[in-house]
């Protein structure tokens, strides 16, 4: 069976969940590949939910002690600050529904249809998508407003990975329950 194509416009969503855009991957040396594009998509996707009244909700990793995310260091921080009423919610799984409250979150705010951004695109972003759509939400990713590093060689005649194919493949694996649209101006929001 054929996957379908990418949507030209997605369904509205109520909410935009920005997962892990913290300063130790989208900014220095360690940052993921092509981060400023990143950086404006993800703007722009707030900016819109913003300007439309939908919810945002901030997901922030906590990594082990040394890491680039590691708590409470510069690198841990979040990219852009939450404004008033855009939760952060910590988390220490690559899916940001499991040992936290995002599912509660989304509920309360009466979230049936979110769009997901941030990174890493086959990790935490694939992740929480997986984990909305287990809990009845639908999904949207927008292909812009989501990254990841290159992935090196493995053992044996494998190659590297560059990091849009990466990204790109895990859109890919989340299967047409996702639907994924070619930039934030893509999505739609549903009115308040």
């Amino acid at each position: 069976m054929e996957k379908s194509s990418e949507h030209e416009q997605a369904q509205p969503v109520d909410c935009v969940v920005v997962v892990d855009m913290q300063v130790g991957v989208v900014t220095g040396a360690d940052a993921v590949p092509d981060a400023p594009p990143l950086i404006e998509a993800v703007d722009t996707l707030l900016g819109r939910a913003r300007a439309a009244r939908a919810a945002v909700v901030h997901l922030r990793n906590a990594g082990p002690p040394g890491a680039i995310d590691e708590p409470g260091t510069a690198s841990w921080q979040l990219h852009r600050p939450p404004r008033a009423g855009e939760p952060v919610i910590d988390k220490s799984e690559d899916d940001g529904f499991l040992g936290t409250r995002l599912d509660g979150q989304l509920r309360e705010r009466g979230v049936r249809r979110l769009a997901i951004c941030g990174v890493m695109s086959e990790m935490c972003v694939a992740a929480t998508a997986r984990g909305a759509l287990a809990r009845g939400y639908g999904v949207v990713l927008p292909h812009t407003a989501h990254a990841t590093y290159d992935v090196p060689a493995g053992p044996g005649p494998s190659q590297a990975v560059p990091a849009a194919l990466a990204a790109r493949t895990a859109e890919w694996s989340l299967g047409d329950d996702v639907e994924v649209v070619a930039d934030p101006y893509a999505v739609p929001f549903r009115p308040r």
